[in-house]
């Protein structure tokens, strides 16, 4: 572990009725969150499209997304998000931008942390009642810093040179912290974002070295599925790998399903989730004997969101079958106009393509 890892303190999230609560920090897993991407006003005056809401969210949980996070722009929004928090188990954020008093309004249900960007609330008064109503409640906070909430002195230091972006990030978040500690509060989680990868990890390093507040961490406005998917990377195997970070969200201009498979990626290869099932395809080449791209994209988030420690290989041909994925618990690849299915290298199988989706999921089951 590196020599920047710090216990840090523990923060618990939701489960007001001691169940489904997500702990943060200490020797607490590495929790995935991700965001809501629509608006959510007067949804519960609409039954098709907030029992739809509450569907996703049950499919985001089953993917393994620990926490969503909403975005309150208005009073409308606080009273929405807190009649679609009574009817989820999936802990959700209030995330509050300028009006302090549109938290207070979400803390009158069961929403499970605010996240607020004290830069923006206004006033220390104004922190202060956010941070009376949560104390009373039991609900954390989210300190959230980014670059373009940097107060004015040090954003003046950034521009003529004389501080880098990250150490104005992490001084920002050390001030905000500051702030709840002189109000007695340490219900607290940290982040310190920015859209490049080298600002992010070094802002959480300076940080990091100093308190032991737990860290959220995400590279902001991170681009489109594949730029911020390299970006996020980069930043979370960085920082996971020094013992940093102990809540992710990868930011991506896609779908938050996107975000929860990608955040479980990262963290099944840098050694920090070894739950659930692992899905090895390949990329399909001239060899084709069997639709990888068609079948992975039926079969994916159905295996993802299994309650099975397995390894599951999803081949294109003999070669790349029980050869190269014969460690796999289970796989299927093409063979002529034939679809085997395999265990653990032995073929036990040999179908049309057309029985392929039945077989496979009858031998799946019967691990």
């Amino acid at each position: 572990m590196s020599l920047l890892y710090k216990k840090t303190r523990l923060v618990k999230v939701g489960g007001f009725d001691n169940v489904n609560q997500v702990l943060i920090g200490s020797d607490s897993p590495v929790s995935i969150q991700t965001m809501w991407k629509e608006s959510i006003v007067n949804i519960e005056n609409d039954d098709e499209k907030f029992l739809s809401t509450i569907r996703q969210l049950n499919e985001l949980k089953s993917l393994g997304c620990d926490i969503v996070r909403f975005a309150v722009p208005d009073v409308p929004s606080a009273v929405s998000l807190c009649k679609i928090a009574q009817k989820t188990s999936m802990p959700l954020v209030a995330d509050i931008h300028f009006d302090y008093r549109l938290a207070l309004e979400c803390l009158k249900g069961n929403v499970a942390k605010i996240r607020i960007n004290p830069g923006n609330i206004g006033s220390r008064e104004k922190v202060s009642k956010v941070v009376s109503e949560c104390k009373a409640k039991g609900v954390p906070i989210r300190i959230g810093v980014n670059t373009g909430s940097l107060p004015k002195d040090l954003s003046s230091l950034v521009e003529c040179g004389k501080m880098s972006r990250a150490k104005a990030l992490a001084e920002t978040a050390a001030r905000e912290a500051q702030v709840f500690e002189e109000l007695g509060f340490d219900d607290v989680v940290v982040s310190m974002k920015a859209s490049n990868v080298k600002e992010t990890i070094e802002a959480n390093e300076a940080f990091a070295l100093q308190y032991d507040l737990p860290l959220h961490i995400g590279v902001t406005e991170a681009g489109p599925l594949i730029t911020g998917i390299v970006k996020s990377t980069m930043a979370f195997s960085h920082l996971l790998d020094e013992g940093i970070g102990n809540t992710i969200r990868v930011s991506l201009s896609s779908d938050p399903i996107n975000e929860v498979i990608t955040g479980r990626e990262i963290l099944h290869e840098c050694g920090r989730r070894r739950d659930g099932v692992t899905l090895i395809s390949c990329p399909r080449c001239g060899r084709l004997g069997f639709d990888v791209h068609s079948f992975v994209s039926r079969w994916q988030n159905k295996l993802l969101s299994m309650d099975k420690n397995i390894t599951v290989a999803i081949m294109g041909c003999v070669v790349n079958g029980p050869g190269e994925g014969k460690h796999a618990d289970i796989g299927i690849a093409g063979a002529g106009d034939k679809v085997i299915i395999f265990k653990k290298g032995k073929i036990i199988r040999t179908i049309d393509v057309k029985d392929a989706d039945n077989v496979f999921e009858e031998e799946l089951n019967s691990i």
